[in-house]
């Protein structure tokens, strides 16, 4: 089993992250954390990466009934979507399967939660 769905989109990387942002708040998704791992990676390690950015995706509604479930799911919390330069103007976009990361908790109620936000995940994924 996998652990994320993936799209290569034709488009400029900052335009990939604007229409990944729209599509995640679309279906009930905010963005909580953006990070700039091309610029973390230049300033920790002076090395250059490509642009390369992780969105921690967040439907609240969900990561309640989540928590509600299981205390200590927030280890797990965000959902996290990349966006990656890949060049040659193509860019991919990936999301967390949140089915394939929940499998390690033992809790079967959070497998309607689980089941429900892959679905919107692959949605967000699909739509781009």
């Amino acid at each position: 089993m996998t652990y994320h769905f993936s799209k290569t989109l034709s488009l400029p990387f900052d335009e990939a992250i604007t229409r990944v942002t729209a599509a995640l708040a679309d279906k009930g998704f905010g963005v909580l954390t953006t990070i700039d791992v091309q610029a973390t990676m230049k300033k920790k390690l002076d090395v250059e990466f490509r642009p390369y950015t992780i969105l921690g995706a967040c439907n609240p509604q969900f990561a309640y009934k989540a928590l509600q479930a299981e205390d200590k799911i927030g280890v797990m919390l965000p959902c996290n979507v990349i966006v990656q330069d890949k060049g040659d103007d193509k860019v991919e976009v990936s999301a967390v399967d949140p089915m394939s990361s929940m499998q390690a908790v033992e809790n079967p109620a959070l497998g309607d939660v689980a089941a429900t936000v892959t679905g919107l995940l692959r949605e967000v994924i699909e739509s781009l």
